[in-house]
């Protein structure tokens, strides 16, 4: 499945822009077109391992449910139940510290929806959530 990559850098540690990222209901916070997120199941640590997702996407609002793996503080990783608006996601977000004491913070995503969208749309509205989604993360995790 083809995707789009985008590597940013941050100010901010591995620990604190990992516990941003899990930190799953606190998305409709920060996190653009996220309306709503509900934990269906969590681990031991507590991380979500199951979410819903309300969010208002490029073309019309749609819901999914994403199940969560996780290497803190180093990656968490995810993939969608095939479902009504999405047939298949893959994404993960990957934690490296640099020599500096900053992150470098590695952000892929490959969606098919499943209705029809334009390949270029498609393409386009992945570039633009991986794009916005690594500017709020790092936001937030260097104002906490």
């Amino acid at each position: 499945m083809e995707g789009t990559v985008r590597t940013a850098v941050s100010t901010a540690t591995p620990q604190q822009l990992f516990a941003v990222a899990a930190d799953l209901a606190s998305y409709p916070e920060w996190a653009e077109g996220v309306k709503g997120v509900e934990i269906l199941e969590t681990d031991a640590e507590g991380h979500a391992t199951s979410a819903r997702f309300d969010v208002e996407a490029m073309v019309r609002r749609i819901s999914y449910v994403l199940v969560y793996t996780y290497d803190a503080p180093n990656q968490m990783t995810w993939r969608a139940e095939p479902g009504e608006d999405i047939e298949e996601m893959e994404g993960s977000y990957r934690f490296t510290e640099t020599e500096d004491g900053g992150t470098e913070v590695v952000y892929a995503l490959a969606v098919t929806p499943a209705f029809k969208v334009p390949g270029f749309l498609r393409s386009q509205a992945e570039r633009h959530i991986v794009t916005t989604a690594l500017r709020s993360l790092r936001r937030r995790a260097e104002a906490e």
